[in-house]
Protein backbone atom coordinates (compact mmCIF):
# COMPACT_ATOMS: atom_id res chain seq x y z
CA UNK A 1 0.00 0.00 0.00
CA UNK A 2 1.13 3.15 -0.35
CA UNK A 3 2.10 5.71 2.13
CA UNK A 4 2.23 9.29 2.43
CA UNK A 5 5.66 9.66 3.06
CA UNK A 6 5.85 7.32 -0.68
CA UNK A 7 3.77 10.91 -2.28
CA UNK A 8 6.21 12.49 -4.68
CA UNK A 9 6.94 15.88 -3.84
CA UNK A 10 4.15 18.27 -5.82
CA UNK A 11 5.52 21.11 -8.15
CA UNK A 12 5.05 24.76 -6.96
CA UNK A 13 2.09 26.21 -8.78
CA UNK A 14 -0.12 22.74 -8.34
CA UNK A 15 -3.67 23.66 -7.43
CA UNK A 16 -5.52 21.59 -5.40
CA UNK A 17 -9.08 21.54 -5.45
CA UNK A 18 -11.37 20.16 -2.51
CA UNK A 19 -13.49 17.37 -3.62
CA UNK A 20 -16.52 18.45 -1.16
CA UNK A 21 -16.10 21.99 0.12
CA UNK A 22 -14.72 23.22 -3.47
CA UNK A 23 -12.08 25.62 -2.45
CA UNK A 24 -8.69 25.82 -4.22
CA UNK A 25 -5.18 25.95 -2.91
CA UNK A 26 -1.77 26.34 -5.40
CA UNK A 27 0.90 25.36 -4.11
CA UNK A 28 4.37 27.47 -3.65
CA UNK A 29 6.52 25.44 -1.94
CA UNK A 30 7.29 22.47 0.71
CA UNK A 31 7.44 23.14 4.23
CA UNK A 32 7.97 19.71 5.40
CA UNK A 33 7.83 16.17 5.44
CA UNK A 34 6.78 13.83 8.42
CA UNK A 35 6.00 10.40 9.23
CA UNK A 36 2.41 10.63 8.00
CA UNK A 37 1.96 13.27 5.50
CA UNK A 38 3.61 16.31 3.48
CA UNK A 39 3.25 20.20 4.25
CA UNK A 40 3.46 23.01 1.88
CA UNK A 41 2.82 26.71 1.70
CA UNK A 42 0.07 27.75 -0.19
CA UNK A 43 -2.19 30.42 -1.26
CA UNK A 44 -5.86 30.12 -0.66
CA UNK A 45 -6.36 33.53 -2.65
CA UNK A 46 -3.12 35.77 -4.63
CA UNK A 47 -2.60 37.06 -0.98
CA UNK A 48 -4.11 35.08 1.69
CA UNK A 49 -1.17 32.33 2.52
CA UNK A 50 -1.65 29.47 4.46
CA UNK A 51 -0.19 25.90 5.07
CA UNK A 52 -1.53 22.53 3.57
CA UNK A 53 -0.82 19.19 4.92
CA UNK A 54 -1.09 16.18 2.63
CA UNK A 55 -1.48 12.84 3.68
CA UNK A 56 -2.85 9.51 2.37
CA UNK A 57 -5.21 7.92 5.11
CA UNK A 58 -7.52 9.73 6.30
CA UNK A 59 -7.24 8.33 9.46
CA UNK A 60 -3.95 9.40 9.97
CA UNK A 61 -4.55 12.75 9.46
CA UNK A 62 -7.89 12.65 11.85
CA UNK A 63 -6.17 12.98 15.39
CA UNK A 64 -4.32 16.15 14.26
CA UNK A 65 -7.81 17.22 13.09
CA UNK A 66 -9.28 16.75 16.34
CA UNK A 67 -5.86 18.34 17.86
CA UNK A 68 -6.90 21.88 15.85
CA UNK A 69 -10.34 22.10 16.52
CA UNK A 70 -10.07 21.54 20.15
CA UNK A 71 -7.78 24.25 20.06
CA UNK A 72 -9.93 26.13 17.75
CA UNK A 73 -12.54 26.32 20.66
CA UNK A 74 -10.27 27.08 23.41
CA UNK A 75 -8.39 29.96 21.34
CA UNK A 76 -8.70 33.37 22.37
CA UNK A 77 -7.39 34.52 18.76
CA UNK A 78 -9.50 35.44 15.91
CA UNK A 79 -8.07 33.47 13.68
CA UNK A 80 -8.92 29.92 14.16
CA UNK A 81 -5.68 27.53 13.11
CA UNK A 82 -7.83 25.09 11.03
CA UNK A 83 -9.53 26.31 8.00
CA UNK A 84 -10.87 23.43 5.37
CA UNK A 85 -10.44 19.87 5.52
CA UNK A 86 -11.36 18.00 2.63
CA UNK A 87 -10.20 15.59 0.04
CA UNK A 88 -7.92 15.82 -3.34
CA UNK A 89 -7.99 14.19 -6.47
CA UNK A 90 -3.70 13.89 -7.08
CA UNK A 91 -2.50 11.89 -10.19
CA UNK A 92 -5.63 10.17 -10.16
CA UNK A 93 -5.68 9.01 -6.44
CA UNK A 94 -8.20 10.54 -3.65
CA UNK A 95 -6.10 11.91 -0.74
CA UNK A 96 -7.04 13.45 2.11
CA UNK A 97 -6.07 17.20 3.13
CA UNK A 98 -6.36 20.14 6.03
CA UNK A 99 -5.62 23.30 5.82
CA UNK A 100 -4.43 25.59 8.64
CA UNK A 101 -3.00 29.38 9.09
CA UNK A 102 0.36 29.45 8.04
CA UNK A 103 3.12 30.25 10.97
CA UNK A 104 5.91 32.82 9.55
CA UNK A 105 8.77 32.56 11.51
CA UNK A 106 12.33 30.20 12.09
CA UNK A 107 13.15 27.63 14.64
CA UNK A 108 13.96 28.71 17.70
CA UNK A 109 17.53 27.81 17.84
CA UNK A 110 18.28 29.65 14.96
CA UNK A 111 16.28 32.61 16.26
CA UNK A 112 18.21 32.53 19.68
CA UNK A 113 21.54 32.51 16.99
CA UNK A 114 20.33 35.63 15.02
CA UNK A 115 18.68 37.89 17.74
CA UNK A 116 20.55 36.98 20.72
CA UNK A 117 20.07 35.08 23.93
CA UNK A 118 17.89 37.73 26.10
CA UNK A 119 14.80 37.04 24.10
CA UNK A 120 14.24 33.45 25.95
CA UNK A 121 12.72 35.21 28.53
CA UNK A 122 9.64 36.29 26.14
CA UNK A 123 9.88 33.26 23.85
CA UNK A 124 9.66 30.94 26.95
CA UNK A 125 6.81 32.29 28.77
CA UNK A 126 4.93 32.59 25.45
CA UNK A 127 5.53 28.71 24.87
CA UNK A 128 4.59 27.65 27.94
CA UNK A 129 1.15 29.40 27.62
CA UNK A 130 0.64 27.63 24.81
CA UNK A 131 1.14 24.43 26.05
CA UNK A 132 -1.05 25.48 29.06
CA UNK A 133 -4.06 25.56 26.21
CA UNK A 134 -3.00 22.59 24.49
CA UNK A 135 -2.86 20.63 28.21
CA UNK A 136 -6.17 22.14 29.31
CA UNK A 137 -7.81 20.74 26.30
CA UNK A 138 -6.76 17.39 27.05
CA UNK A 139 -3.52 16.76 25.03
CA UNK A 140 -0.02 16.83 25.00
CA UNK A 141 2.79 18.00 22.11
CA UNK A 142 4.57 15.05 22.23
CA UNK A 143 7.18 15.99 19.57
CA UNK A 144 8.64 19.25 21.17
CA UNK A 145 12.37 20.20 19.65
CA UNK A 146 13.88 23.67 18.15
CA UNK A 147 12.23 22.53 14.66
CA UNK A 148 8.63 22.31 15.94
CA UNK A 149 9.07 25.85 18.09
CA UNK A 150 8.95 28.71 15.23
CA UNK A 151 9.58 31.88 16.35
CA UNK A 152 8.17 35.17 14.51
CA UNK A 153 8.63 38.96 15.27
CA UNK A 154 9.31 40.08 18.42
CA UNK A 155 9.35 36.63 20.38
CA UNK A 156 5.59 35.27 19.04
CA UNK A 157 5.56 31.80 19.40
CA UNK A 158 3.52 28.83 17.82
CA UNK A 159 3.82 25.03 17.91
CA UNK A 160 3.69 23.23 14.26
CA UNK A 161 3.19 19.80 13.22
CA UNK A 162 0.85 17.98 15.52
CA UNK A 163 1.36 14.90 14.32
CA UNK A 164 2.78 13.88 17.28
CA UNK A 165 0.44 14.91 19.89
CA UNK A 166 -1.18 12.57 22.19
CA UNK A 167 -4.14 12.38 24.26
CA UNK A 168 -3.58 12.49 28.02
CA UNK A 169 -2.96 9.24 29.41
CA UNK A 170 -2.07 7.81 26.44
CA UNK A 171 1.40 6.58 25.18
CA UNK A 172 3.26 9.17 23.41
CA UNK A 173 3.08 8.56 19.71
CA UNK A 174 6.14 10.60 18.72
CA UNK A 175 9.12 11.99 20.14
CA UNK A 176 12.51 12.79 19.70
CA UNK A 177 15.13 11.21 22.05
CA UNK A 178 17.02 13.71 23.29
CA UNK A 179 14.42 15.38 24.22
CA UNK A 180 12.44 12.41 25.92
CA UNK A 181 12.23 11.84 29.52
CA UNK A 182 12.35 8.43 29.26
CA UNK A 183 15.72 8.39 27.46
CA UNK A 184 17.14 10.45 30.49
CA UNK A 185 15.48 8.03 33.16
CA UNK A 186 13.18 10.98 34.11
CA UNK A 187 9.80 9.34 33.41
CA UNK A 188 7.53 7.13 31.51
CA UNK A 189 6.32 7.81 28.12
CA UNK A 190 2.74 8.01 29.55
CA UNK A 191 1.40 11.41 28.09
CA UNK A 192 1.25 14.36 30.76
CA UNK A 193 2.08 17.73 31.27
CA UNK A 194 5.29 17.04 32.86
CA UNK A 195 6.47 15.43 29.52
CA UNK A 196 5.88 18.42 27.54
CA UNK A 197 7.50 20.57 30.69
CA UNK A 198 10.95 18.16 30.41
CA UNK A 199 11.10 18.79 26.43
CA UNK A 200 11.16 22.35 27.25
CA UNK A 201 13.86 21.97 29.95
CA UNK A 202 15.68 20.06 27.20
CA UNK A 203 15.01 22.68 24.61
CA UNK A 204 16.90 25.48 26.65
CA UNK A 205 19.38 23.22 27.25
CA UNK A 206 19.75 22.05 23.88
CA UNK A 207 19.40 26.10 22.46
CA UNK A 208 21.77 27.72 24.64
CA UNK A 209 24.31 24.60 25.74
CA UNK A 210 23.98 22.38 22.50
CA UNK A 211 27.21 21.30 22.49
CA UNK A 212 27.84 19.87 25.43
CA UNK A 213 24.41 18.70 25.77
CA UNK A 214 25.29 16.42 22.63
CA UNK A 215 28.99 15.08 24.04
CA UNK A 216 27.02 14.49 27.25
CA UNK A 217 24.30 11.89 25.24
CA UNK A 218 27.91 10.33 23.55
CA UNK A 219 29.84 9.54 26.84
CA UNK A 220 27.25 8.42 29.41
CA UNK A 221 25.88 5.26 29.55
CA UNK A 222 22.05 4.32 30.02
CA UNK A 223 22.43 3.36 33.60
CA UNK A 224 23.53 6.98 34.47
CA UNK A 225 21.76 9.03 32.08
CA UNK A 226 19.58 11.08 34.98
CA UNK A 227 18.70 14.81 35.22
CA UNK A 228 20.89 15.59 37.89
CA UNK A 229 23.66 15.44 34.67
CA UNK A 230 21.62 17.83 33.05
CA UNK A 231 21.61 20.25 36.02
CA UNK A 232 25.00 20.22 36.17
CA UNK A 233 25.00 21.58 32.61
CA UNK A 234 22.59 24.46 33.98
CA UNK A 235 24.17 24.97 36.62
CA UNK A 236 27.37 26.03 35.01
CA UNK A 237 25.60 27.86 31.89
CA UNK A 238 25.06 31.93 32.81
CA UNK A 239 22.81 32.57 31.04
CA UNK A 240 20.91 29.19 32.24
CA UNK A 241 21.60 30.17 35.66
CA UNK A 242 18.57 32.92 36.14
CA UNK A 243 16.05 30.03 35.45
CA UNK A 244 18.14 27.50 37.23
CA UNK A 245 15.15 26.73 39.59
CA UNK A 246 12.28 26.32 36.94
CA UNK A 247 14.98 23.92 35.15
CA UNK A 248 15.42 21.77 38.36
CA UNK A 249 11.68 21.29 38.91
CA UNK A 250 10.73 20.74 34.62
CA UNK A 251 13.65 17.99 34.68
CA UNK A 252 12.15 16.51 38.00
CA UNK A 253 8.47 16.99 37.13
CA UNK A 254 7.96 19.08 40.13
CA UNK A 255 5.39 21.05 38.30
CA UNK A 256 1.83 20.38 38.85
CA UNK A 257 0.93 21.93 35.12
CA UNK A 258 1.88 23.97 32.77
CA UNK A 259 -0.01 27.20 34.14
CA UNK A 260 2.15 26.91 37.42
CA UNK A 261 5.40 26.56 35.24
CA UNK A 262 4.03 29.36 33.43
CA UNK A 263 3.65 31.76 36.52
CA UNK A 264 7.05 30.29 37.81
CA UNK A 265 9.29 31.42 34.58
CA UNK A 266 7.93 34.89 34.64
CA UNK A 267 8.63 34.96 37.96
CA UNK A 268 12.22 33.80 37.64
CA UNK A 269 12.53 36.26 34.35
CA UNK A 270 11.12 39.24 35.79
CA UNK A 271 13.76 38.58 38.91
CA UNK A 272 16.80 37.97 36.54
CA UNK A 273 15.87 41.24 35.15
CA UNK A 274 15.82 43.51 38.46
CA UNK A 275 18.60 46.28 38.91
CA UNK A 276 21.56 44.81 40.43
CA UNK A 277 22.69 45.47 44.09
CA UNK A 278 24.26 48.67 44.54
CA UNK A 279 27.62 47.55 45.48
CA UNK A 280 27.30 46.14 41.69
CA UNK A 281 26.78 49.70 40.39
CA UNK A 282 29.31 52.21 38.66
CA UNK A 283 29.97 54.11 41.70
CA UNK A 284 28.17 57.54 41.27
CA UNK A 285 31.44 59.51 41.00
CA UNK A 286 33.00 57.52 37.90
CA UNK A 287 29.16 57.92 36.52
CA UNK A 288 29.77 61.63 37.16
CA UNK A 289 33.63 61.55 35.70
CA UNK A 290 32.47 59.79 32.83
CA UNK A 291 29.86 62.42 31.80
CA UNK A 292 32.30 65.20 32.09
CA UNK A 293 34.97 63.85 29.80
CA UNK A 294 31.87 62.80 26.75
CA UNK A 295 30.61 66.77 27.74
CA UNK A 296 33.73 68.25 27.70
CA UNK A 297 34.85 65.95 24.48
CA UNK A 298 31.42 67.52 22.61
CA UNK A 299 32.74 70.73 23.83
CA UNK A 300 36.12 70.70 22.23
CA UNK A 301 34.61 69.68 18.94
CA UNK A 302 32.82 72.37 18.55
CA UNK A 303 35.23 74.50 18.72
CA UNK A 304 37.22 72.89 16.37
CA UNK A 305 34.63 72.60 13.81
CA UNK A 306 33.65 76.68 14.32
CA UNK A 307 37.64 77.08 13.53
Amino acid sequence: MTTSSEIETLAKGTEIRGKWNGKSYRLERLLGRGSNGQVYLAFASPRTHCAIKIGHEAAELQGEVNILTSLDHSAKEKQPFLLDVDDAIIDGRKVPFYVMRYVAGIPLRTYLKEQGAHWMGVIGYRLLERLSRLHESGWVFGDIKSDNILVGEYGKVELVDYGGASAIGRSVRQFTEIYDRGYWSAGSRVADPAYDLFAVGILWLHALDGKRLVQLTRTLIPQNRHPSELMKLVKSNPRLQPVEEWMEKALNGRFANARESSREWREAVRVSQQPKPAGDRVPGWMAGLLGAAIVLSLTLAAIWLLD
